[in-house]
């Protein structure tokens, strides 16, 4: 590769102007490039997330590129570039010498990027992720109005010779103000125009989440939208004034943020699947194809693609240039098993097509994609080494691999909910009845193509109602189910599972878990999970088929149910992995509460994409463990939700229309802010369906894709690919350990450090006293969980005044020791169980307590009794009294001989309150009240004519039975024992809330 051959002398010659007629080199404005070098304190390192174009010349001699020490590997703002001014005759190149092409080696991967401007041009400069290697990009600034003019040089420069061509730029443009840096940026998301000229999307800020196989994944924490207009203070021509409707596409624009839940990567294709790569690679070697090739991006998941269209029409390498972003979930955590580390990735891909807001988008549009339509990888790797490759080096074979992909979607059928009302749940309206399901047929028929076959529908939507809403489309998607199912393969039917989970949730003999668990085993069983191996001594898996979970939003109760289907597939990845014997794991283990911290932060950034909040109901809620705390939490997201979809969603999906090209701007078209449905933006023309070959009816899906998939066996590099070295394949060694850069070990495993892992779910003082088993597939229970020091008595004497001492020796409690000595007592809050504690044990605490001159040393009185240290067993039986002891401790009170003498005192206090009597009316009193207080009421009385069924009914209360807990036969007539007659009848005693 080139960065192999960048140590040795180079050859070449100064550069001089190119012609641009073929916009394939860029056009100084300068006749002569004069060549300028850093001899000073501007010649210094440059770390790999710094502008690549400072010098790394001293004397002209080269020095390999090293990383500054204050600078982490992680850093989200990438540095400026500091030009240097100082001319060198060193650094020209010699005459006759060539440049190197971007052909040469293969396509040059930038990994950061310096935007600079002048009055009628912006350059942008791109460096690998070494800092060895340069290339250049031209964009106008004075192109006509819905014109972009870029060219592209694929000349790839060292540091040296880009400072010289980007001070001959300077040079060239000096009357008109030079050349100044704009910004520094992590790539390009693409270019967008509405009514005028076009805007540059740029990364500013990014920060990683998540690593595969060497290869980083960043999220995008900050982006900037460019203008491609001459500036006002330019002599050229100018920007027309931006009108009214530009600038309300801007902030329609505005309320898509980029900052959240969007990622990109540079070097691994994060819009397919991990099986689809390691496919794709194996098959380009068994081809002996020449690396690098093309990217095959998977379109429904790039989220910018219509911004990287025009991208795509001037340039030759777009994804040089330009970053592919995804919108969904991204996570990673670490398990740690003995020394162990196996790394749980999620990522999760939300489609563009069909993409909306909640109550906006329902069903399915006529090409076959449905709302809310997203694709969960979960990716287990045991990272004994980092790459794909195994040993040896068999490429793309390494067995550390497995992953396995699970989808959720909306119905796919013709069916909306208006929210035009205030009603938190709109009706169901099915507006279109196809008797041939050509919605279905298109959309089972992508999956096909995606996964293979079969899929297995999990239908989790209400089996019955009082008022149908949910029933209807179950009723209408089993019809279409098994419509399509006559024409299918036996082998490669559809699987429908139909079952009424919330009505599961609200009975008391139905066990949700346990049934989502025998579904979750049966769906992984079905479909496998795919593990890389070489087909030697490891033989890989692959998967073929998906679970297409639903319910009606698929957020909710599709979140639960895919959790439980995922920790099904970890004890199948894990158990492939050699990690664990069995192929299933306990609840409350570290393993699985760290799988359901990260399923629920995936289930509520779905939740918040969608429907504008997070979930409502998670996992303790269908385990039946949720705290009552938690009913507040979840009254919170309700009315979040009914409020984004109620005055939000508008917005929302004006700006998803913006941003995904769903709606161009054309003269004499209407504004997308007046268009009363975005119906025709989402569906196909219906005009341009008479030139189309109508599809089969009977034959509706592609037989191809319902063969097998295999993964192609593994061969040595063939053709011009044979005896290549290992970065020829696969460079993830640069991106991961940065060679022949001055770091450390902690910035370089910086990454690592902050990531959740299940060492984090240690107590640390139970590992010390050795109570605890670290291993992460033990089930934990409250005595596993540490218990916080109680706040040690600080060691002294205290002197107490004798004539306190008699009150002293009275008092036997706390607070009756504050009142009389007039002190402060800090009083604290008990537990549950020590309020439970019987009143004889009280007692007893009490009777032994001595009072003595000094408290807290035991000098000059008797030694209290040292309290001996209970056991967790003492402890637990402590904590085990039941409900009726509690009970009867109530109904049977004692009063201990302190509390009879207290209650004493208090009674024969002296109270000194005035008391009214005199008889002499005031002067100044209103008569209205004179005549209310004289008044009849008095003659009356407060209480009149009492029933005498009342009153025996009030003695019969008063009368307490024997076994007071114990309700007879007689009992079940009375007025308070109607709720218990109802519970008799099978009704609950309490309201049960709608789960949704």
């Amino acid at each position: 590769m080139a960065e192999q051959q960048d140590g040795s002398p180079r050859r070449g010659r100064s550069p001089a102007p190119i012609d641009t007629s073929g916009g394939q080199h860029i056009h100084f404005e300068s006749p002569s490039i004069t060549g300028r070098s850093s001899i000073g304190n501007d010649s210094t390192t440059t770390s790999a997330m710094t502008s690549p174009l400072s010098m790394d010349c001293m004397n002209g001699s080269r020095r390999p590129p090293s990383t500054g020490n204050d600078v982490d590997d992680d850093e989200c703002t990438a540095r400026p570039f500091q030009r240097t001014r100082s001319p060198n005759s060193d650094m020209k190149r010699n005459k006759g010498a060539e440049y190197e092409k971007v052909g040469d080696q293969g396509v040059c991967k930038m990994h950061k990027f310096s935007l600079y401007e002048t009055a009628v041009r912006y350059y942008i400069v791109g460096a690998d992720v070494m800092d060895k290697k340069f290339r250049i990009l031209k964009i106008d600034r004075e192109a006509d109005a819905g014109n972009l003019t870029i060219s592209e040089d694929e000349i790839v420069y060292t540091k040296k010779e880009m400072s010289q061509l980007l001070n001959a730029i300077d040079d060239g443009n000096k009357s008109t103000g030079g050349m100044k840096l704009r910004c520094s940026t992590w790539g390009l998301l693409g270019f967008i125009r509405f009514t005028g000229s076009y805007y540059m999307l740029v990364i500013t800020k990014r920060s990683q989440v998540a690593m595969i196989g060497g290869h980083f994944i960043y999220s995008v924490d900050g982006t900037e939208l460019v203008p491609l207009t001459t500036g006002p203070s330019s002599r050229f021509k100018t920007s027309d004034a931006k009108n009214a409707e530009e600038a309300r596409f801007l902030g329609i624009l505005s309320n898509l943020d980029l900052t959240r839940s969007f990622y990109f990567s540079y070097s691994y294709d994060i819009t397919r699947t991990l099986q689809h790569n390691i496919m794709t690679e194996r098959a380009a070697l068994a081809q002996g194809c020449p690396y690098p090739h093309d990217q095959d991006y998977n379109s429904m998941f790039v989220w910018n693609s219509y911004l990287l269209q025009p991208a795509k029409s001037a340039l030759k390498n777009t994804f040089d240039w330009c970053l592919p972003v995804i919108h969904g979930y991204i996570d990673q955590a670490a398990l740690s098993i003995y020394g162990r580390t196996v790394y749980l990735t999620i990522i999760a891909r939300r489609s563009r097509y069909f993409a909306g807001a909640r109550f906006l988008k329902r069903g399915a549009n006529d090409l076959g994609y449905v709302a809310n339509d997203v694709e969960t990888e979960q990716i287990v790797s045991e990272v004994l080494t980092t790459s794909f490759h195994a040993p040896g080096p068999k490429l793309f074979a390494s067995p550390n691999y497995t992953s396995y992909v699970q989808h959720r979607g909306s119905i796919p059928l013709y069916w909306t909910q208006d929210n035009t009302g205030v009603t938190p749940k709109p009706p169901i309206e099915l507006n279109l009845v196809d008797p041939f399901y050509g919605a279905a047929a298109l959309h089972f028929d992508n999956l096909f193509e995606r996964y293979g076959a079969p899929v297995y529908v999990l239908n989790l939507v209400k089996s019955r109602e009082r008022t149908p809403r949910e029933s209807k489309l179950l009723h209408e998607f089993t019809n279409a189910i098994n419509y399509l199912n006559q024409f299918l393969p036996k082998e490669k039917k559809i699987i429908h599972k139909a079952w009424d989970m919330s009505r599961a949730s609200k009975s008391r003999d139905q066990d949700v878990i346990g049934t989502l668990e025998n579904i979750a085993e049966e769906v992984v069983t079905t479909t496998g999970f795919f593990q890389n191996g070489d087909g030697r001594t490891t033989m890989p898996r692959v998967q073929n088929g998906i679970a297409r979970t639903n319910c009606i939003d698929c957020l909710d109760r599709t979140n639960a149910a895919q959790f439980v289907i995922g920790k099904r597939a970890l004890g199948h990845q894990l158990h492939a992995l050699g990690i664990i014997g069995d192929t299933s794991i306990a609840y409350d283990t570290d393993a699985v509460n760290l799988f359901t911290h990260m399923y629920h932060d995936h289930g509520d950034t779905i939740a918040v994409q969608y429907g504008g909040s997070q979930l409502v109901n998670t996992m303790e809620t269908y385990r039946k463990i949720n705290q009552w705390t938690s009913h507040s939490r979840d009254m919170v997201e309700s009315f979040k939700r009914y409020y984004n979809n109620s005055f939000l969603d508008g917005q929302r999906q004006e700006a998803y229309n913006l941003f995904l090209g769903n709606y161009i701007f054309a003269q004499g078209q209407p504004m997308l802010w007046d268009l009363a449905t975005d119906y025709y933006l989402h569906h196909a023309d219906p005009r341009a369906w008479s030139n189309k070959v109508r599809r089969s009816y009977i034959n509706w899906y592609t037989p191809s894709f319902l063969e097998k998939r295999v993964l192609p066996k593994y061969v040595d590099p063939l053709g011009v690919t044979a005896n290549k070295p290992l970065g020829y394949f696969d460079d993830y060694w640069l991106e991961y350990y940065k060679p022949l850069a001055v770091s450390s070990l902690l910035k370089i495993f910086s990454y690592m450090g902050k990531m959740n892992s299940t060492l984090r779910y240690i107590p640390f003082r139970s590992t010390q006293e050795g109570r605890y088993d670290l291993s992460p597939f033990k089930v934990r229970t409250e005595a596993d969980q540490d218990v916080p020091d109680k706040k040690k008595a600080k060691k002294g004497v205290t002197i107490v005044d004798p004539s306190e001492e008699q009150q002293l020796a009275e008092a036997g409690e706390d607070d009756s020791l504050s009142i009389k000595s007039g002190t402060t007592v800090t009083t604290k809050r008990i537990s549950i169980q020590r309020w439970l504690q019987p009143i004889q044990e009280k007692e007893k605490a009490e009777q032994g307590q001595v009072h003595g001159i000094m408290k807290g040393s035991g000098v000059g009185g008797e030694e209290k009794k040292q309290k001996e240290k209970l056991t967790p067993l003492d402890k637990s039986k402590a904590a085990q009294w039941t409900f009726t002891q509690v009970v009867n401790e109530s109904l049977n009170p004692s009063v201990s001989v302190q509390e009879q003498d207290d209650y004493s005192r208090y009674v024969s206090h002296p109270l000194t309150l005035p008391l009214v009597v005199s008889t002499e009316l005031p002067t100044e009193i209103n008569n209205e009240y004179l005549e209310y207080v004289n008044g009849s009421w008095k003659d009356i009385g407060i209480v009149t004519g009492i029933k005498e069924e009342d009153l025996a009914e009030y003695r019969d209360f008063l009368t307490v039975a024997e076994n007071p807990l114990t309700v007879m036969e007689e009992d079940g007539v009375k007025k308070r024992y109607k709720a218990y007659r109802k519970w008799l009848l099978g009704k609950s005693l309490f309201k049960q809330q709608p789960i949704d």
